[in-house]
């Protein structure tokens, strides 16, 4: 179970030792920029907010995220790139030391920018929808599920995501009771 942190500094002290240089100095930045900035915790990591969100940063076993919230508003096409092209939470790939961030200089204008698109009330866009890919069903448990028009019709209804967890959980309990009946032909 995540934990549940109250504050930003409960936040950074629990960090891997690495990664508290990282946030602190994220923090300052931040604060430095914008002294206005209010702080919170959303979605169990540290947001900033001021007249909106702003932006936010993370720390996870082997590296730090830090990003924007309307990164794809901002004018620096290095960073509208990485928000098309993101491996990773935030806009900075896997942060693993302060060497891999750019120059406070520039980050004081990503800040500041993002301070203004909020002063000037620019709303983020929506994310972009994606077309769930649609499971692999088994071969074996497709035929048994077509065997009542009712029941292949409600599950031909269920969305994606609802169908891959039925197949999972049925390979699940075939996996637990040594019941082999899909491996054969599922290949998803």
């Amino acid at each position: 179970m995540a934990e549940k942190y109250f504050n930003v500094d409960d936040y950074i002290n629990a960090a891997q030792p690495f990664a508290q240089s990282i946030l602190k100095h994220l923090r300052a930045l931040v604060h430095k920029a914008c002294p206005e900035v209010e702080e919170q915790i959303k979605w169990s990591f540290p947001h900033f907010e001021y007249k909106g969100p702003m932006c936010h940063m993370a720390a996870f076993k082997q590296h730090g995220a830090f990003g924007f919230w309307k990164a794809a508003l901002m004018s620096d096409k290095t960073l509208i790139d990485k928000v098309a092209t993101e491996e990773a939470m935030g806009h900075f790939g896997r942060i693993t030391s302060l060497n891999v961030l750019p120059s406070d200089r520039k980050l004081i204008t990503y800040i500041k920018e993002a301070i203004a698109l909020n002063e000037a009330g620019i709303k983020a866009p929506p994310p972009k929808k994606t077309i769930a890919n649609t499971p692999v069903i088994p071969h074996d448990f497709k035929k048994m599920l077509q065997l009542n028009a009712r029941v292949w019709e409600i599950f031909q209804a269920f969305p994606p995501s609802h169908k891959k967890e039925y197949i999972h959980w049925i390979l699940y309990q075939c996996d637990l009771y040594n019941m082999p009946i899909f491996y054969k032909s599922y290949s998803g």
